[in-house]
């Protein structure tokens, strides 16, 4: 296979996820982590190609935000079978079975309704499905997520629900150029993530961090970061 160029630049996709694990593994030794952090490669409106070009590289975990793109994406894939298909966006309800049936996590739960559901709508013959209470820590009207007061009941929810396993947290914080204020928000994150942890042994996962505001995501704790751009370029 002939490797897929990320964009004009003549860049490949394996080259762009080493500066990528390289930009991690920066922001880690800056803030002297050492606890494990996933890159979640965000392949949304990207063509398969991509993503293959990425999994032979070594990676293996991708995010998709659109439904029906994301579903089609899977079965094509279906033959790769350790990949870990993340869903990301928000979920209408008549799409939630299509989600619920083709992805081992989600990150966008931000209502009770929704993760019924998707427990309801999970196969009994996969394993359960892991789950990410979203939050908007930073209350944009454009964002989708449930409020940090919101968070005690939905977990308890959710760890009651037979067919979805309680993972953690996820945010997408407003775009600001002030970065003492994203931290402030990753702060009040990672704080309410330590609180879940001490409730729910099987929380290990806070998602929050995209190719913007990776380095302030990672200091305040982040587990997972989410990288789009910077692994497959621009959208065309």
């Amino acid at each position: 296979m002939t490797p897929q160029r990320a964009d004009n630049n003549m860049v490949t996709i394996a080259e762009r996820l080493t500066s990528a694990y390289s930009r991690v593994e920066i922001a880690q030794q800056n803030c002297q982590l050492k606890h494990p952090l996933t890159i979640l490669a965000v392949s949304k409106t990207k063509p398969l190609e991509m993503i293959e070009n990425a999994y032979q590289a070594g990676h293996r975990q991708f995010g998709e935000s659109y439904v029906q793109e994301a579903v089609e994406k899977v079965q094509a894939l279906k033959h790769y079978r350790d990949i870990e298909w993340h869903f990301i966006g928000p979920i209408q309800s008549n799409k939630s079975r299509l989600v619920a049936e083709n992805f081992s996590w989600v990150q966008s739960v931000d209502r009770e309704k929704l993760a019924r559901r998707l427990n309801e709508q999970r196969p009994n013959n996969l394993m359960p499905l892991n789950i990410l209470i979203q939050v908007n820590i930073s209350h944009d009207e454009n964002k989708s997520g449930c409020t940090l007061a919101d968070v005690d009941s939905l977990a308890a929810f959710i760890d009651s629900s037979r067919q979805l396993n309680l993972r953690g947290l996820m945010t997408i914080t407003e775009n600001t150029p002030d970065k003492a204020k994203q931290l402030e928000y990753f702060q009040q994150m990672r704080a309410c993530f330590d609180r879940l942890k001490h409730q729910y042994s099987q929380v290990d996962t806070l998602s929050m961090g995209m190719s913007g505001d990776l380095e302030t995501a990672v200091s305040a704790g982040s587990t997972m970061v989410r990288i789009g751009t910077d692994i497959f370029g621009k959208r065309q």
